[in-house]
């Protein structure tokens, strides 16, 4: 089943428990906290927000790099990156939990797949500077190739703005994660409109 908007949450303008509204009031489907710079304690506590906003609504809570915080926050999903831990001993931590997995090239894609996540990360399509250390952009042609194989949802990410999102589209792309596109800004829920309009346009 494909989510649409994937809104991650990172260095947001508005505040996070905002977000989480609006997710809830839009009907997003996945909403990820992604924040590398804070505490744990933090983490917790704006996760359990979080939660308590998403919790009965269609919008599903996930947690990314963290196994324990996501137990604690009583997450939806675990997402994991390539340098986080293993998927087989987040499994440990989170029981039965749903995962989802990053991916940055065909190999990963694949290697990701066989494990049977939930859905898998694919990027980033164009170059971006949301990293520290930005991966190499694997751009449109291999998202096709990607989206071939996966029996699964997978999510476009990287570089993705109102000026290239009808290419990623029109490369078969039908979940999609826009990071600054929707953090800094507070026309948080004209910017979902907008992306969702040229979703549907595809259905």
């Amino acid at each position: 089943m494909d989510f649409g908007i994937y809104i991650i949450i990172t260095k947001p303008q508005l505040p996070y428990t905002t977000i989480a509204e609006k997710c809830v009031k839009n009907g997003i489907k996945m909403l990820q906290l992604r924040e590398k710079d804070l505490s744990d304690k933090e983490l917790v506590r704006i996760g359990r927000e979080i939660k308590s906003i998403t919790k009965g609504s269609e919008t599903k809570f996930v947690v990314n790099d963290r196994p324990d915080i996501a137990v604690l926050c009583d997450a939806d999903f675990l997402h994991l990156g390539q340098d986080d831990i293993a998927m087989e001993d987040a499994r440990r931590v989170v029981g039965d939990m749903r995962i989802g997995l990053s991916t940055h090239s065909i190999e990963q894609a694949m290697a990701a797949l066989a494990k049977n996540p939930d859905y898998i990360g694919f990027g980033p399509i164009y170059p971006t500077n949301a990293k520290a250390i930005p991966d190499k952009p694997v751009g449109t042609t291999l998202l096709k190739q990607v989206l071939a194989i996966a029996k699964i949802p997978v999510v476009a990410i990287g570089g993705i703005f109102p000026d290239n999102i009808e290419e990623v589209i029109d490369a078969g792309a039908r979940n999609i994660a826009m990071v600054r596109h929707f953090m800094q800004t507070n026309e948080f829920d004209s910017r979902v409109l907008e992306i969702n309009n040229l979703l549907n346009r595809v259905k």
